[in-house]
């Protein structure tokens, strides 16, 4: 473009007054066309001494904007809004900042301290038998928990009938926990997406696959994760679910274990020990671990795959005494070598005593 072109165009500009909020603050020998002839006179290297750069260039005290249009009063309040977005829980990302883990022991204060008794009312604690079932049971099953460990007990089997609440804090906390320290991410995920999938859950959804186990199913891979001996044994697990012939989701095959957890509650099948640690949900807690660990020992050894599981869960199940021999299995390693010392962790002790 001409010089000549150029000096047409800006002097068109100036009379049709579209540069009007720009000179509103200069001087009105400037808006004339012999301020703007004198004005193309000048050579670069002067115009910084010009008085019309030195308005433009001038601090903000100084300057006393035109009239803003609302187009760039909306810019401004989009992009001062750029810094204050926070994640929206109702679409299922935490509002937790990265990197607060909550302990199994945080976790469970929460559920001793809320109101649980519209729950409590559901539970069954034993096994209700009638007839031979109820004589056998007395003369050669498990002694009865004691009394001052009902409670506890009672609260176990309570905890399980509390599905997951995405809109609790807490709830979402043991979620971010648990996948953070199965996958080793620093950051925070959503609380629904397909990436719940790669760790074993059937949906997009954890809370659909908790159906029998309630909440104690994230509270057990909660305990399998923050304990640095359990957690390198879960991450090997979870290897092993990921095998390309033998994987199995993860995650639904913890919640199958829970829940025989839950039926060995029942049957009593844990009291012998419980009474003897005074404790019921340690002995629970090993007793899941160490089911965990003997589920994984058989699926590496006996090349099981998918269709498989149906009959190892049942073998792991179907039979009280069996659930309580779990324990004697429970130090086998996962794979044919020397097991590493976090997978030769003996949880026998936290419930085999005297079940013989």
């Amino acid at each position: 473009m001409s010089e000549t072109s150029c000096s047409f165009l800006i002097e068109k500009e100036f009379q049709d007054g579209q540069v009007e909020s720009v000179s509103a603050g200069l001087s009105p020998s400037y808006k004339d066309n012999g301020a703007l002839m004198a004005f193309r006179g000048i050579p670069i290297s002067e115009l910084k001494n010009h008085g019309i750069l030195q308005v433009l260039t001038a601090e903000t005290n100084g300057w006393q904007p035109g009239v803003v249009s609302a187009e760039m009063l909306r810019a401004q309040e989009e992009w001062e809004v750029v810094d204050t977005i926070h994640p929206d829980i109702e679409s299922g990302v935490s509002s937790q900042q990265p990197g607060q883990f909550i302990s199994f022991n945080e976790a469970l204060e929460h559920f001793q301290t809320v109101d649980l008794s519209s729950f409590k009312k559901r539970i069954q604690p034993t096994i209700q038998r009638t007839g031979l079932a109820a004589l056998r049971h007395c003369l050669f099953g498990p002694p009865k928990l004691h009394q001052g460990l009902q409670e506890e007990r009672d609260l176990v089997l309570t905890i399980a009938q509390c599905g997951l609440d995405s809109q609790n804090p807490t709830h979402g906390r043991v979620l971010q926990t648990i996948y953070k320290k199965l996958t080793g991410s620093k950051f925070d995920c959503a609380l629904h997406g397909d990436h719940w999938e790669d760790l074993g859950f059937q949906g997009a959804n954890p809370a659909t696959d908790l159906r029998g186990t309630g909440f104690l199913a994230l509270l057990h891979l909660l305990y399998l994760v923050m304990d640095s001996k359990t957690l390198l044994m879960a991450q090997e697990i979870l290897r092993l679910s990921h095998h390309h012939i033998q994987q199995f989701p993860f995650c639904l095959m913890s919640v199958n274990i829970t829940r025989i957890a839950i039926q060995a509650l029942r049957e009593e099948c844990l009291s012998r020990e419980c009474n003897r640690r005074r404790k019921v949900i340690p002995v629970v807690n090993s007793f899941y671990a160490a089911t965990f660990l003997h589920l994984a020992r058989m699926w590496r050894t006996q090349h099981n795959t998918i269709l498989d599981s149906g009959f190892v869960l049942k073998e792991l199940g179907i039979e009280p005494r069996a659930l309580r021999s779990i324990g004697k299995r429970s130090t086998a390693e996962l794979n044919p070598q020397p097991a590493p010392a976090f997978l030769v962790w003996d949880y026998s002790r936290a419930f085999m005593h005297g079940s013989r």
